[in-house]
């Protein structure tokens, strides 16, 4: 989608929920059912659509992500802290700790945004 180059710097980016949706429509849901399209990178920041179908197969991640839900309600399992969400909320989530969207029925939707360094930013 929309990436730096050589010829076209990075320096702002506008990604519309729309064309984020067309991107993630265009995607083949892999064995797991997790459906899911990188939409920008910039150094450490990736920024993904997820819809994940039926279950959340996540395994935890080298990077810190935080996700904005955009529609669907569940709870979010992250450690041993469950937390409900629905479309507006906001969730984080450090590097390599477990989390997982549960409850949410057939699908949902959120962007992810990952960044930093391996192993999180230090605290």
């Amino acid at each position: 989608m929309t990436q730096e180059s050589p010829q076209r710097p990075a320096q702002c980016a506008h990604i519309s929920l729309s064309r984020a949706r067309k991107a993630l429509s265009e995607v083949t849901v892999n064995d797991a059912a997790q459906k899911f399209a990188t939409l920008y990178e910039h150094g450490t920041l990736k920024v993904e659509l997820y819809e994940p179908k039926k279950a959340d197969y996540q395994t935890p991640h080298r990077q810190d992500e935080a996700y904005i839900i955009i529609d669907g309600t569940g709870i979010f399992e992250m450690a041993d802290e469950r937390v409900p969400f629905a479309p507006g909320d906001f969730l984080f989530v450090a590097a390599g700790v477990p989390h997982r969207f549960t409850q949410f029925g057939e699908s949902m939707t959120t962007w992810v945004i990952f960044y930093g360094p391996d192993g999180g930013e230090p605290t």
